[in-house]
């Protein structure tokens, strides 16, 4: 086994080791894996913050030593679209995207030198409030939805949420039903607050959308793309067309 980082802006995690595989996730930029297993020009990885498991392209990440590998979380590239250097060639990354290593805009990762000109985020400074969940949340905003997706370039439902609380330093796992397993129930969607999150159900009862409240009666959600709509205590109405879209199973609570 040895330990990786995203060497791309973004890269896809597959349910297989080839390209017409399912996307099941992504890696961001500057994220860290562990590679298991190596066929040819793929490797299975899992991931080092939520332990996901998928198969990636071997020439996107880049092999690294522990001490990069379990460096503090301190940095995140804060703006929508975040210009770097890579060996003194340009490349773009998306907002969330991780910077270990950096010390004055600099970071050097297994002799391959980064230079960051974005904007920081410092999540040493960050104090979680309802007011900056708000804040990172709304980013995304029109972000199409993508099956597998967890960037603003285009996200999932479960993907969403998981980056919007990456940014205040509390760790989710990937999937929806995943999230619903951490956190504090809350009992009636009157007593929520901003930064909760809604767990919607099937009619099987399985957990299958997760969005984050505005407050009582609003949710910001990936569904076709990101977006603002209606919620009471059955569920999500959409706010254009008035439609019921998905039926509420619970919230919780993470801060």
């Amino acid at each position: 086994m040895s330990h990786a980082i995203c060497a791309v802006p973004v890269a896809a995690i597959r349910s297989k080791s080839e390209h017409g595989a399912e996307m099941i996730s992504q890696l961001l930029f500057g994220e860290c894996a562990i590679i298991t297993v190596v066929e040819k020009n793929w490797c299975k990885i899992v991931v080092k913050d939520d332990a996901y498991t998928g198969w990636c392209q071997l020439n996107q990440l880049l092999e690294i030593g522990e001490e990069l590998f379990n460096a503090p979380r301190l940095f995140q590239a804060g703006a929508w679209v975040n210009e770097i250097s890579w060996n003194g060639q340009l490349m773009k990354i998306p907002l969330g995207s991780a910077l270990p290593g950096l010390n004055n805009n600099v970071a050097n990762w297994n002799n391959n030198i980064i230079q960051y000109r974005g904007d920081l985020w410092d999540l040493s400074e960050v104090v979680t409030s309802a007011k900056l969940m708000k804040g990172i949340a709304l980013n995304y905003l029109n972000t199409s939805y993508t099956w597998g997706g967890r960037s603003v370039f285009g996200t999932d439902c479960s993907g969403f949420t998981q980056n919007i609380y990456k940014s205040v330093n509390i760790l989710l796992h990937r999937d929806a039903h995943m999230q619903a397993n951490q956190g504090e129930l809350v009992g009636f969607i009157q007593q929520a607050h901003c930064g909760d999150l809604a767990f919607f159900d099937d009619e099987e009862g399985k957990i299958i959308h997760v969005g984050m409240l505005l407050n009582e009666h609003e949710i910001i959600h990936a569904a076709g793309k990101v977006s603002i709509d209606k919620i009471d205590n059955q569920g999500i109405i959409n706010a254009i067309t008035g439609e019921r879209m998905q039926k509420l199973r619970l919230i919780k609570h993470y801060f």
